[in-house]
């Protein structure tokens, strides 16, 4: 049984990287540059603190040697025979052991003149400690210090032998830097031993000012960063600008004057900036040279559709009317005959029908004004499920009407076809027994026509283009009867013209055409949205 390796969390790094990618970029430039400065910052702080570390330890080893040398000199004598005043021989252990392990001269003071106040010094004997003491410049220990508790005893055997200095703790009496060496004839090791407060005094306070400096120098550039960063960024803002209002202009129909452009100052070549702009004006250029050409083309079409749609009406008209001639005369004719002109006539209706929604669409193109007049739109509907109805007896009619009439202002013959053609699609493209509902409300301003029905919906792909003309319905949606594929685009266009507003949302099930228009005021004016 194999199992697919378990995939691995994405790194801090990828984590931070996608983080970073999400800010704005004033704020990556910014985050950037004081990251940078903070990291020259550490690295000036690390290498100062190293440095002045080395220093100091160093004048403290120089020291220490010193102290050393003068700490094993009595030891040295004692061994030569000399007496030097400060110290005699004696022949008594060391107090500081307790033990009487100890049993050698040595001097009466492991402090000879010349040691500084704070050294510490041990006399080793046979790996026996004879006593360990501190000179803290105390009037009461006097010139020889006072002893160290035994518990920091022991430190000093750890101290090797090896004529260089080492740091060491004694706990609560914290770091020191020591230095052991033998006595002459090596039977002695003597201890000596600097504090480390005043060098770890003075690296506290030095890292104490780098963090205030560091958060200082941080705090003034990401000021003044910030300035200069918003004002450096100021021309690429009013690139974005007028890239924006492009983005807000109505390119999809009708005639644009594509006329915003970069400002002159930000298309400097020579800038980063002002490549952006320059480019951005150059596609601007050709998109209006493409939106002339298109608009061209449109006019030309819509112009040949009215053209042609108004020379179809006359001899549409005549064959419909010898179609009538030929039925009247049923009788004289051959059955087969008969049938056919039958049909020559509902064909010459039906196209009838499609040349009178070709010129309609032309004349709303064209934006030829429709009638205003205030419309009842309760008894539209009303009207309109009525005659649905009687086209559709095989599904249920539902009206959802409020109790105040709902009064709009417009083409009452134009809002009429809205209503037919959203009820006549709904029963074109529904099976029978479908339930078809209207409802309409007023909303605010607004008033609000809903016709749903629960058929098997609108296929998720011919959404987006529903409402554009000739757009056809696959066979996921049963026709009953032919539809020239402009209801809609008509039901779009005059919604449009009156100021409103046409959706759709669909699903299996359940599908809605919600148009919204203002309601008419006072006066009879429309209230535009």
């Amino acid at each position: 049984m194999s199992s697919s390796p378990p995939t691995s969390p994405p790194d801090a790094a990828a984590r931070g990287k996608r983080r970073l990618s999400r800010l704005s970029l004033r704020a990556q430039l910014l985050v950037t540059m004081l990251g940078l400065l903070a990291l020259i910052s550490a690295v000036l702080a690390v290498t100062t603190e190293v440095a002045v570390h080395r220093l100091f330890i160093g004048r403290v080893d120089a020291q220490l040697a010193a102290a050393g040398d003068r700490g094993r000199r009595p030891f040295d004598d004692m061994q030569t025979g000399n007496h030097p005043p400060y110290g005699q021989p004696s022949t008594a252990p060391s107090d500081d052991t307790g033990t009487g392990a100890c049993t050698g001269t040595q001097p009466t003071t492991l402090f000879p003149l010349g040691q500084s106040v704070g050294t510490v010094a041990a006399h080793i004997e046979s790996g026996v400690i004879c006593g360990a003491r501190i000179l803290d410049g105390s009037a009461d220990a006097g010139p020889n210090g006072v002893a160290l508790p035994r518990s920091a005893w022991s430190v000093f055997r750890t101290v090797p032998v090896d004529g260089h200095a080492h740091t060491v703790s004694l706990g609560t009496l914290g770091n020191y830097r020591m230095l052991a060496s033998h006595t002459l004839g090596n039977n002695d090791i003597i201890v000596t031993g600097l504090p480390l407060s005043d060098v770890e005094s003075t690296l506290s306070t030095l890292t104490i000012v780098e963090i205030c400096v560091a958060l200082g120098g941080l705090l003034l550039a990401g000021s003044v960063g910030t300035v200069m960063i918003q004002r450096e960024l100021r021309p690429l803002r009013r690139v974005a600008a007028t890239a924006s209002r492009v983005s807000e202009l109505p390119l999809d129909r009708g005639e644009v004057a594509l006329s915003v452009r970069v400002p002159t100052v930000d298309t400097d070549p020579g800038t980063e900036v002002g490549q952006v702009g320059s480019a951005l004006n150059r596609m601007l250029g050709h998109v209006a040279s493409a939106l002339r050409v298109r608009q061209a083309s449109e006019t030309r079409m819509r112009q040949f559709l009215a053209d042609a749609s108004h020379e179809l009406r006359t001899p549409l008209a005549a064959i419909r009317g010898y179609a009538e001639l030929s039925r009247r005369m049923d009788a004289q004719a051959p059955p087969d005959v008969a049938h056919a002109m039958r049909r020559v006539e509902s064909e010459a209706r039906r196209m009838t029908a499609l040349v009178e929604d070709l010129l309609l669409l032309a004349r709303l193109d064209a934006g030829r004004p429709l009638d205003r007049e205030p419309v009842d739109l309760s008894g539209l509907v009303v009207d309109a499920v009525s005659d649905a109805h009687a086209a559709g007896p095989d599904h249920h009619w539902q009206l959802d009407l409020p109790e105040q009439p709902v009064v709009v202002t417009g083409d009452p013959l134009r809002l009429h076809q809205v209503l037919a053609n959203l009820l006549a699609n709904a029963r074109t493209h529904t099976p029978s027994g479908t339930r078809v509902t209207v409802g309409l409300s007023a909303d605010g301003d607004r008033a609000r026509l809903a016709v749903a029905d629960n058929g098997p919906g609108i296929p998720e792909s011919l959404l987006p283009d529903v409402f554009s003309r000739f757009a056809r319905a696959d066979t996921s949606r049963s026709r009953a009867a032919g539809s020239t594929g402009l209801g809609l685009a008509i039901v779009a266009a005059v919604v449009e013209t009156h100021f409103g507003t046409v959706d759709v949302s669909s699903g299996p099930g359940h599908t809605v055409f919600t148009v919204t228009l203002p309601l008419a005021d006072p006066t009879g004016n429309p209230q535009q949205a």
